[in-house]
């Protein structure tokens, strides 16, 4: 069976190496391509590996079904999907290949020439090498256009980052189509240039780095710095257990001293290292949630050191152009489970920022201060952190929202750039019109960030985030130009107001869950609009029982009562900008939403709201009734102010306290009052 997606077609995917990464490599591909019946072969020349690996898989994923995360079925499928061989025909007719064998190039080499004389002339070679230049690795190959590094982040199978590293000589169709399939399958790659190490693993091991030196000075023990560089950072774990936990300590050996002569010469391998790698020991860091002490003194001493070598790789990696900053922002986070380094300078100031890494340098003379750092803490302003991409496709503008560990929520930035991305939009000449999407296959927009409701004090503070956000979507909503929302997965909250605000809608075919208001969970009413343009869209009777009870609705659900126009099975960016040019054209006539007031009908629905707030249903129907009779300026305004006075309920509070420490899964225990 095969799976013909963005012009190629994936039959068979193998997996060379049962080692470290491998078999959690294989086990996401698995995971993915199960139900399209596309088979993963793992490869490995050692059967106690392949054992060693399949034991690990079989044990993960039924970990994963006690959990919750897989149903019975949906396991054994997986585990059926794959094989475990040493048997390297086995791989005759797989369509992409991921080498995830040890850190050694001629045993790189030595498995790619194989490939090249058992898959088709076709496949993609791809190597998960952490450190080594695609050039180097693929120096030997025949065709050297289908070869590149993907570089995953340990676990495999969880982390959702990927280095797509093309090399010179690497297609460009190649590396797109991995870029779009990873973002299908549900990772979210960044393409990276080719140099060793790439763009996050010098970060990582800069960290380790600048953690032992502090060790090696006597600031503190290993478990002590381990424990301080976590705290700073907000790492999720402290840099020395991320050693212990990945293995990674002779990897880390040979790449910091390589990073010295290809990166900078800061970088070096301590003894220390030298010693524990001899040693074959993992760090002594104590168990994972141990309470360990040390002065604040001390705390104060390691929190800046490593800030400030935070600070500086990751503007380094920037200025030397193999990356950039809204890439390098998204993965550093996720794939090492750190604060984000940018928005961490922008929020202690840049120029404070810049005395970090000046101090540290004064300290290690061979840090080198990033020149970038310098001119954007001259220029007295933050960070631009792009979490809103905008891609012009001819006439048409491709805008999308990408914040994959939040499911691409709203929040002040991403309103923000919205605002500035459409407002030029509307301002050139040359885009007729536009297409909004999310980053990803899982949402579109997932909601409202409810961190910033947990800072909203006052009714009226409420009502003035309404309206800000109301700002940007009434520009969208009237740019002159039609914009269609691309629904690649779930809209929920704000997701499904901001999408209402376009000119149309349209949706992955088949979405169980696709949209919803589930305001009334938290014990809140909407307040980008959703009272007052869903029964413009759909009319009252279909609109009042989503929005009382906050219960979801699939893509089927939504076209049938009109609130999407068509749902896709191909690829729905594309078949957005084809409806954007038959809008342009005079093809197609999507009529405008209703601006004046609406007619109520006599009767409603009966809507059970179950356990929901009542009083909160009492504030929701007051701005959706007397909401309909205004015009839909001045019914959003209405409802912007209805949804301030939810700050007076006992109800708001409860709602959202139960959704910070349990998530939607936990109803709220609603007082009414």
């Amino acid at each position: 069976m095969a799976w013909d997606i963005y012009g190629r077609s994936i039959s068979k995917v193998g997996v060379i190496g049962s080692g470290n990464i491998g078999p959690d490599i294989a086990l996401y591909f698995t995971k993915v391509l199960q139900k399209q019946g596309i088979p993963v072969i793992v490869v490995d020349i050692a059967e106690k590996a392949l054992k060693s690996g399949e034991a690990r898989v079989k044990g993960k994923i039924g970990r994963g079904v006690k959990s919750g995360a897989f149903k019975q079925d949906e396991a054994e499928s997986m585990m059926s999907n794959l094989s475990w061989t040493s048997d390297y025909s086995e791989l005759s007719g797989a369509d992409l290949v991921i080498e995830a064998a040890t850190e050694d190039v001629g045993i790189k080499r030595k498995i790619f020439a194989q490939l090249e004389k058992i898959c088709p002339e076709t496949a993609i070679f791809a190597s998960n090498s952490s450190h080594m230049e695609p050039e180097f690795i693929f120096e030997e190959m025949k065709n050297k256009e289908r070869c590149l590094v993907i570089h995953y982040f340990f676990p495999a199978e969880r982390s959702i980052i990927v280095e797509v590293v093309p090399g010179k000589d690497t297609a460009s169709e190649i590396t797109g189509f991995l870029m779009r399939f990873y973002e299908e399958i549900g990772k979210a790659p960044i393409r990276v240039k080719g140099r060793f190490g790439y763009a996050i693993d010098p970060i990582f091991e800069g960290i380790f780095l600048a953690a032992l030196l502090l060790v090696d000075k006597g600031v503190g023990t290993v478990r002590q710095v381990n424990a301080m560089a976590q705290r700073a950072l907000g790492l999720g774990v402290g840099p020395f257990t991320a050693m212990n936990l990945t293995g990674g300590n002779p990897i880390t050996q040979h790449g910091l001293s390589e990073m010295h002569d290809k990166i900078g010469p800061w970088f070096h391998c301590p003894d220390s290292l030298n010693r524990q790698v001899e040693s074959g020991k993992w760090w002594d860091t104590g168990m994972i949630g141990e309470d360990v002490s040390y002065s604040e003194n001390d705390f104060k001493i390691v929190s800046d050191r490593v800030r400030a070598a935070y600070f500086g790789l990751v503007c380094e990696t920037v200025g030397s152009g193999i990356s950039n900053i809204g890439d390098l922002e998204m993965a550093v986070e996720s794939a090492l489970v750190v604060n984000p380094p940018f928005q961490m300078m922008n929020k202690i100031g840049v120029d404070k920022a810049l005395e970090l890494v000046r101090v540290y340098a004064k300290e290690w003379p061979e840090f080198i201060v990033p020149e970038i750092l310098v001119k954007q803490a001259e220029s007295g302003k933050p960070w631009d952190i792009p979490m809103v991409l905008r891609e012009d496709r001819d006439d048409v503008s491709l805008v999308t929202i990408r914040r994959p560990n939040t499911l691409n929520a709203l929040n002040a930035t991403v309103m923000s750039q919205l605002k500035t991305i459409f407002t030029d939009i509307k301002q050139d000449s040359k885009i007729k019109g536009a297409v909004l999407t999310g980053f990803g296959k899982k949402a579109f927009v997932s909601g409202a960030d409810i961190n910033e409701f947990t800072r909203l004090k006052t009714p009226e503070d409420l009502e003035l985030f309404a309206l800000k956000g109301q700002e940007t979507l009434n520009l969208i909503e009237n740019l002159g130009k039609p914009v269609i929302c691309a629904l690649n997965g779930l809209a929920f909250g704000g997701g499904n107001e901001l999408a209402m605000a376009c000119t149309t809608r349209i949706a992955k075919k088949g979405l169980r869950i696709l949209t919803g208001q589930p305001e009334p969970k938290l014990g809140i009413i909407p307040g980008y609009g959703g009272s007052q343009r869903l029964p413009r869209i759909v009319g009252f009777s279909n609109a009042w029982p989503i929005l009382r009870t906050g219960n979801p609705i699939s893509s089927e659900e939504a076209l049938k009562i009109g609130l999407i126009h068509e749902e896709i099975e191909g690829d729905i960016i594309e078949e957005g900008i084809a409806f954007a040019r038959k809008i342009i054209s005079g093809e197609l006539n999507i009529p405008p939403i209703k601006k004046e007031p609406i007619e109520v009908p006599d009767t409603l629905p009966e809507v059970d709201i179950g356990h929901l707030s009542r009083k909160t249903d009492e504030l929701l129907q007051k701005a959706t009734l007397e909401g309909a009779k205004m015009t839909l300026e001045e019914g959003l305004k209405h409802e912007a102010k209805i949804l301030g006075e939810c700050i007076r309920t006992k109800d708001m509070r409860i709602g959202i306290e139960t959704f910070m420490k349990f998530g939607a899964k936990k109803n709220a225990a609603f007082s009414h009052v």
